[in-house]
């Protein structure tokens, strides 16, 4: 411990003490009742005082240091998907306690964590192998988050090297700057065995029209057989046909032209026939499920002027094969049947635009306004009621979409709501912002780190007419962006697919509607649902209590409430067995009784069974390119050996050093006490007082 002056100057130290020694000898230098040697030393207590208390003023600062050893984190993630049950040999070569036994042959020098993933990562080891799903570039990146400033000294990983989620584990290694030891699971030799390893296909159809499928078909160590591929639709043979097997890694895309002759969500079995002595068969079969449409609802695109975000636009919301985009300048508005729209979005547009659009302004068509830095703004805050800005001149800020959790009129899921919150700023006029009362504000801004109440999109319900407005230009940065950090555009798609899907919900003004967030979902995801109910006045209501009835092919019923949710109503039915669900929700509005009825559907996830053989390649990159070493389960034994010899792999020791105020100091006011009580006694025994 020691004192440090600061911005303080460090000649009030002697200045202290002289003060403290001029005051005592002004108080002890005319006491002739008091020897010699008893006046020294209350003169020496007095002067400590008195210097103390004055140092106490100028208040330097008392420096600690103090030093922290931090043990070496030993990280140990192991794969726990179904390739490992289905297809590794090695596995069990591991044994169920290898982790702890890792952990007792470090000892007391390591510090060691295990983990399990598959899609996620998970606390504790496991040798269930059933995980449906893996994503090794995302466990990865959990480790790297979880563990930030940490000494890590090595990470173990365990694995076949098979992912079918995320991106290459190899470029999320690099960002863990310690050395990996790969455990090498699986069997990289090829055998006998048919692989339906993908299928490209587009989820919507139409009606009467004809599509094709892609299916990547693979066979090992079959060479001179033939394989015979049929196609069923709910169950009805639709296609068959041989293909020669001409090696003994043979590969081939088989496009398959199938037609869409009955409307609503298809059923289709892909499915190659079993050979003899054949490795597994499980990889034979893949279900894909296509939504038969009848027709598009077509939107309305209209600009001024070119700007990157209309493509943007028009892709995400075409994404979504219920909904066709048409782009017109205002200017051609004259050539335009504005009828023959659900929606028009109105993207930055001039004064003089919004007064050639009068009769789609005073129509009951949803609008969706859309402004930005080359907008007018006293025009778009006339044509709508949601949002107000109050922007004096052409300045602009920078705001991040900030989510809001108490929204309610659809759902987004959470990890687009994550990754919205992570986008990059959209560029909005410099003002303020303020929504309207009966406004339902989606996304706030968030401007720099400060959080706002300024709305950034928001939605509006007068008399039935549904409107959207959305305060920033720049959806094209968080296009860019999210196919960057996450290799798609999901986030932007679900956004705007599904404001597209609410402003065009009641376009056909149905009164009662149930529609789930999709129409089909992944085995083991939660099943969301909506609901909206509209009076005579065509204006949001939700006092009734809404049923729904979800019945499996199986004729077993699961029966649910839906709760309030703002002025609609929401259902999260959780997971249900894989299947096929039809559903009846039903309400009523006085003596009015309402009903709904739909379809969804629960798919298998058979992606573990869609490759057989290790890659044990990817394994040893990952160990050579960070310094480690690849090791088969029959070399475990060796690990913890390696690891000790390590010279990478060692205690750290943290300088801490703490700066606090001299008065926080406690032994100071306990000193002062002491020899104030002590020159008390003394000045009282000598007969001073």
């Amino acid at each position: 411990m020691s004192l440090t002056w600061g911005s303080v100057s460090g000649w009030w130290g002697p200045v202290c003490l002289v003060l403290g020694l001029l005051y005592a000898w002004l108080m002890y230098r005319k006491p002739v009742q008091l020897v010699k040697s008893m006046r020294y030393i209350l003169f020496a207590f007095r002067a400590i005082v008195v210097s103390f208390l004055a140092l106490l003023i100028v208040s330097p600062l008392v420096r600690s240091t103090s030093y922290q050893p931090q043990k070496p984190v030993i990280l140990i993630a192991q794969d726990n998907s179904e390739s490992i049950k289905l297809f590794g040999k090695g596995s069990l070569a591991l044994g169920e306690g290898w982790g702890e036994a890792l952990k007792k042959e470090l000892g007391e020098d390591y510090e060691v964590h295990a983990f399990h993933f598959d899609k996620d990562l998970k606390d504790s080891l496991s040798n269930k192998f059933n995980g449906r799903q893996t994503d090794i570039s995302n466990a990865l990146h959990q480790l790297n988050e979880r563990f930030v400033n940490r000494n890590i000294g090595a990470l173990v990983l365990a694995t076949d090297g098979l992912y079918n989620l995320g991106t290459d584990p190899q470029y999320e290694a690099r960002n863990i700057k310690t050395n990996i030891y790969t455990i090498a699971l699986g069997d990289t030799v090829p055998r006998r065995d048919l692989i339906i390893s993908n299928v490209n296909y587009n989820k919507t159809a139409f009606l009467g029209n004809d599509f094709e499928i892609e299916i990547l078909a693979e066979a090992y160590q079959s060479n001179g057989e033939n394989m015979q591929l049929n196609i069923t639709q709910d169950g009805r043979q639709v296609h068959s046909q041989n293909i020669s097997i001409t090696s003994a890694a043979f590969k081939k895309v088989i496009p398959v032209k199938l037609n869409a002759d009955k409307k609503g969500i298809r059923k289709f079995t892909i499915s190659l026939a079993p050979l003899k002595n054949e490795l597994s068969v499980q990889n034979n079969t893949e279900t894909i499920y296509i939504d038969v449409l009848d027709a598009r609802q077509k939107i309305l695109l209209l600009y001024d002027g070119p700007h990157p975000d209309l493509s943007v636009i028009k892709q995400s919301i075409e994404s979504n094969k219920n909904f066709e985009v048409k782009t017109s300048l205002v200017s051609d508005i004259a050539a335009v049947k504005l009828n023959d729209y659900s929606l028009a979005i109105l993207y930055q547009l001039s004064a003089n635009s919004y007064g050639k659009l009068q009769n789609l302004l005073q129509s009951k068509t949803p609008v969706w306004y859309i402004a930005g830095t080359q907008a007018d703004i006293n025009a778009f805050n006339n044509a709508q009621k949601a949002v107000k800005i109050n922007a004096g001149g052409q300045e602009v800020q920078e705001t991040f979409a900030q989510p809001v959790s108490t929204f309610s009129a659809f759902t987004l899921t959470d990890s687009t709501q994550k990754k919205l919150s992570k986008l990059p700023p959209l560029v909005a006029p410099f003002g303020s912002y303020v929504a309207s009362g009966t406004a339902a504000v989606l996304l706030k801004q968030k401007i720099g780190n400060v959080e706002t109440n300024y709305p950034l999109l928001a939605f509006n319900d007068e008399g039935g007419r549904k409107s959207a407005m959305l305060a920033a230009e720049g959806l094209w940065r968080w296009q860019l962006a999210e196919y960057r950090e996450f290799g798609n555009h999901r986030a932007l798609e679900e956004l705007l697919s599904q404001t597209v899907q609410y402003l065009t919900a009641n376009a056909n003004r149905q009164r009662f509607r149930v529609y789930a967030s999709k129409n089909v979902f992944d085995e083991g995801e939660n099943l969301l649902l909506n609901a909206e109910l509209y009076n005579d006045a065509l204006e949001l209501i939700n006092t009734p209590d809404v049923k729904i009835n979800l019945k499996s092919q199986a004729g077993k019923n699961y029966s649910f409430l839906f709760t309030r949710s703002g002025q609609s109503y929401q259902l999260n039915a959780g997971t249900l067995p894989v299947g096929e669900y039809t559903y009846s929700a039903t309400t009523s509005n006085g003596k009015q009784a309402f009903t709904a009825n739909g379809q969804l559907t629960v798919k298998q996830l058979n992606l573990e069974t869609r490759q057989s053989t290790a890659n044990h390649q990817l394994l040893r990159t990952i160990a050579t390119q960070s310094g480690g070493q690849m090791l088969l389960p029959s070399q475990i034994n060796k690990l913890a050996d390696m690891i000790r010899k390590n010279e990478n792999i060692k205690t750290v020791v943290y300088e801490d050093k703490r700066y606090s105020d001299l008065i926080d100091v406690k032994w100071g006011f306990v000193l002062i006490l002491l020899l104030l009580s002590a020159e008390w006694f003394l000045r009282k025994r000598e007969g001073e007082i």
